[in-house]
């Protein structure tokens, strides 16, 4: 088989590039505009992506007719394909995965309002296919007229880079030769909000501060990105520009509780164990750890530990970009996955911003204060979600 390596399931597998990038967040809509974001401060204020303009994909009827959250997945994807230029691919080699953590929560929210005050006739008829999770990846798949697989993945806050490893998959297995993955997530509801609120999950104080001593919680946002994957030597031979191969990952359950994570990170390290593994690397060749570091006390905690226990001290470069995003749920692993493919790209790791006094229990070398230039070498990213759910990618600079 052409461009394929034995994998470590002794199988052979192709190799997947990242050829494209599309992104919609809170401090920034496109590549250029989300990346000079994360260097720069936290938006101030609720965490919504409030310059989104769906006249740009949408006219007015269809805007109606399609929830936030899938809005921003077609936006997302179509800015994707136009980052990844010329993919002439057949419909039936081309896959969608796009997952989310709750789908079309304020079209349902918005909707138990109006049967409650004007009764069930006046609920409309398009309540279920803007709700549903799948409405995402389904309207990108109708736009494209691409008919793989398309599929939604839910594991809460590893929904996104648990599609992008769906993603791989495919086009290692041969089913597909180039895939749209990511995420999408629009649940700032007032009954969201309430929700997490009263579970301790937010932040009091209105600040994300990934792994600093004073965490207190995340701050929830919304957003969606897109990766394009495609088969290597096709992209090659195209001449796209690659921004990293994605070189594998792993998925796994602490089947533990369905908020808190495994003690000590346990969950976490079996996953970033098993995606080290699935990429032919040991912990000495990743030179940068993305983390989840949603700023609440237990998570930052156990995944601190698990990343200490895998590659000791001082470990890589670790960075976590949810002090400026906030934390999407469904869409934080996909713009994770766009970060990572231009810290890459670009040679510059974006800081961990709000973090001022470093936890003294949790020993990492975490990049603080300002962008750090490096020389690219492999990442990792992690997603930890409720439920239980670990979720983690690794990408590297092409090579060979």
């Amino acid at each position: 088989m052409a461009n394929a390596e034995l994998g470590p399931d002794r199988g052979y597998r192709r190799r997947v590039a990242v050829t494209g990038l599309g992104v919609v967040s809170c401090c920034g809509i496109g590549k250029d505009a989300f990346f000079a974001g994360l260097n720069g401060p936290a938006p101030a204020g609720e965490h919504r992506v409030r310059d989104f303009d769906p006249s740009l994909w949408f006219d007015a009827k269809e805007a109606r007719r399609v929830d936030l959250f899938a809005q921003f997945a077609v936006a997302a994807a179509e800015m994707a394909l136009e980052d990844a230029g010329q993919l002439d691919v057949d419909p039936a080699l081309a896959g969608i995965q796009i997952g989310t953590g709750v789908g079309g929560l304020s079209t349902m929210e918005a909707q138990i309002g109006v049967l409650l005050e004007k009764g069930p006739r006046r609920v409309s008829p398009f309540l279920v296919p803007m709700m549903m999770a799948n409405a995402g990846g389904a309207t990108v798949s109708m736009r494209l007229g691409w008919r793989g697989p398309c599929e939604t993945i839910t594991t809460a806050c590893a929904s996104g880079t648990h599609s992008i490893l769906a993603g791989h998959r495919l086009i290692a297995t041969g089913r597909c030769d180039a895939v749209l993955a990511g995420g999408a997530e629009a649940a700032m509801t007032p009954v969201a909000l309430a929700a997490f609120g009263n579970m301790t999950a937010l932040s009091t104080s209105g600040q994300s501060r990934p792994f600093d001593v004073r965490r207190d919680g995340f701050v929830i946002a919304e957003g969606g990105a897109v990766l394009v994957l495609e088969e290597l030597e096709r992209a090659r031979a195209r001449g796209a520009h690659i921004y990293a191969e994605l070189l594998g990952g792993a998925s796994t359950a602490d089947a533990h509780h369905i908020t808190a994570p495994a003690p000590g990170g346990a969950g976490a390290i079996g996953c970033m164990e098993l995606a080290l593994e699935d990429a032919g690397l040991t912990a000495g060749d990743i030179a940068h750890v993305n983390a989840h570091g949603t700023s609440t006390p237990l998570n930052d905690m156990a995944e601190a530990d698990a990343i200490d226990k895998i590659f000791g001290r001082p470990g890589p470069l670790v960075t976590s970009i949810k002090g400026v995003t906030g934390h999407s749920l469904g869409a934080a692993g996909a713009l994770e996955g766009v970060a990572c493919a231009l810290s890459i790209d670009r040679r510059l790791i974006p800081p961990t911003v709000g973090l001022e006094q470093q936890d003294p229990e949790i020993h990492l070398d975490i990049v603080r204060e300002a962008p750090r230039e490096w020389e690219p070498g492999p990442v990792l990213s992690n997603s930890f979600g409720f439920g239980g759910h670990n979720g983690c990618i690794v990408l590297a600079p092409l090579s060979g």
